[in-house]
């Protein structure tokens, strides 16, 4: 089946909650052997006992990725645990919300160093793993706000447009070598990032509030998103590289 990654290994950035668990999950239901990276250490561990509790295989590394040397010192675990690496899904990443008069240094900063430098340094690390074993998947999780402009999230639509750039570039350098690289651009999902988009308002009544704005009429689920970052890597997606994969319910198509 080409969507079964049995023999594969995949490491998941920000595994640890939202879209990022869902796409972990996903990969180790379809065979793949996931290393689970992000901070917070608690949630990653309970994610991998869960992983194999359910038959997979998963194993987990607390790390920050945006501390220099950590995307080598992740590669290096994923060769240690599983021998080599097939795909890398770079899905760690922050939101600040505010105009340019709202954004602080300091939130400038952070923002283009864990949604872009990290990017930047974990595919650097990944490719030069990639190229000795003929190749592999590069999957970046970028936003539809990296497609079209937003209001009130200057740093983080900036962010998410250098991953969109990123991934167009590594796609047409790595080509050649076998490497693919795609990003999947997810629009409104329900995760706790959602939380700070209309405050005062409940759970639900904040889905409902965002999903009016959205041709579809509600906002996505991590699985739906996760399904789409499965398919980016797998031999069904064997000629797509440098694609943009809107997953927004039309948001970007207007």
């Amino acid at each position: 089946m080409s969507r079964d990654f049995t023999g594969k290994s995949v490491l998941v950035t920000g595994a640890t909650s939202g879209i990022g668990s869902a796409i972990a999950r996903l990969f180790a239901e379809r065979g793949a052997a996931v290393l689970l990276t992000g901070r917070n250490a608690r949630a990653g561990l309970e994610l991998r006992q869960a992983i194999v509790g359910d038959g997979g295989r998963a194993e987990f590394e607390a790390a920050d990725v945006t501390v220099p040397g950590a995307a080598e010192a992740l590669l290096a675990a994923a060769a240690r645990h599983f021998g080599r690496i097939d795909v890398l899904v770079n899905n760690a990443g922050i939101l600040h919300r505010g105009d340019i008069t709202q954004c602080s240094d300091d939130q400038w900063a952070a923002t283009l160093e864990i949604n872009v430098t990290s990017v930047f340094r974990m595919s650097r690390a990944a490719v030069r793993a990639m190229i000795p074993e003929g190749g592999g998947a590069i999957v970046n999780i970028a936003s539809d706000w990296g497609l079209v402009g937003a209001t009130g999230a200057l740093a983080y639509g900036v962010s998410k447009g250098a991953v969109v750039q990123l991934t167009r570039s590594m796609a047409l350098d790595h080509a050649r070598q076998g490497i693919r690289v795609n990003a999947v651009c997810p629009g409104d999902t329900d995760t706790s990032m959602l939380e700070s988009a209309i405050p005062g308002l409940d759970h639900a009544a904040r889905l409902a509030a965002l999903g009016e704005a959205i041709p579809m009429g509600r906002v996505a689920t991590p699985q739906e998103v996760a399904r789409v970052v499965c398919f980016a890597a797998s031999e069904e997606a064997s000629f797509m590289t440098g694609a943009m994969l809107a997953v927004d319910g039309g948001n970007s198509a207007g």
